[in-house]
């Protein structure tokens, strides 16, 4: 049977972690301390030292479940053997957006707070190496429907894959209407985005091949 002290102190962890995403999500990560999350969570932040080493500490549990949550969820359709490459990977970049919009309040935190560069080779942050698994993904996965090789330019069509997912998801981060109402209206354009990016990716690489012949 749980104690009264451990359902007490299950509630303040869940406060904190609470308080501790609002914040992130508001003001961003590097900005906020540990003294306001303790403020926002109704506690001492002596008391947030019971439960957490520190700030990255709180980052970590905040950010890892969805992190590896959208993983899994993008590794699943990865592994479909009935989708095409191109058909795959606007699969993965429509679910990519929807769950970012799903978790609207979240996604500065679990996507950018404190994150390294993508191609860092031994991230010091867990929350970091999952980053850049899932970044790898999406790589792959546009390598694959262009038939690229890993290369500079397949990291710099990644990145610029990631810059216009980031900007979509952006765009709609304080939107008032239920998530479904939003993703009714706005699917098609998102389609036609990626379609959009996939042609000009392939025009680029025509272009490439015409100069070296």
């Amino acid at each position: 049977m749980v104690s009264k002290q451990e359902l007490r102190s299950e509630e303040t962890k869940n406060k904190i972690l609470k308080a501790a995403g609002k914040l992130f999500g508001k003001r961003g990560y590097d900005v906020v301390t540990i003294r306001e999350i303790a403020k926002e969570a109704g506690c001492s932040h002596t008391a947030i030292y019971l439960y957490y080493k520190d700030k990255e500490s709180l980052l970590h549990h905040l950010a890892m479940p969805l992190l590896h949550e959208l993983k899994e969820l993008l590794e699943k359709i990865d592994q479909q053997t009935n989708l095409n490459g191109p058909a795959k990977l606007k699969a993965i970049c429509l679910t990519f957006i929807e769950f970012c919009l799903l978790h609207q309040s979240m996604y500065i935190t679990f996507i950018s707070a404190n994150a390294s560069r993508v191609d860092e080779q031994d991230p010091k942050l867990q929350i970091n190496k999952v980053r850049i698994e899932l970044f790898q993904l999406l790589k792959d996965v546009l390598n694959n429907a262009l038939t690229l090789s890993e290369n500079e330019q397949s990291l710099a069509f990644s990145r610029i894959l990631f810059y216009n997912l980031h900007g979509m998801v952006s765009t709609y981060l304080n939107h008032k209407e239920p998530l479904q109402k939003l993703l009714d209206r706005l699917s098609s354009t998102f389609e036609q985005s990626i379609d959009a990016l996939y042609l000009g990716f392939q025009e680029i690489i025509k272009q490439g091949a015409n100069n070296e012949s």
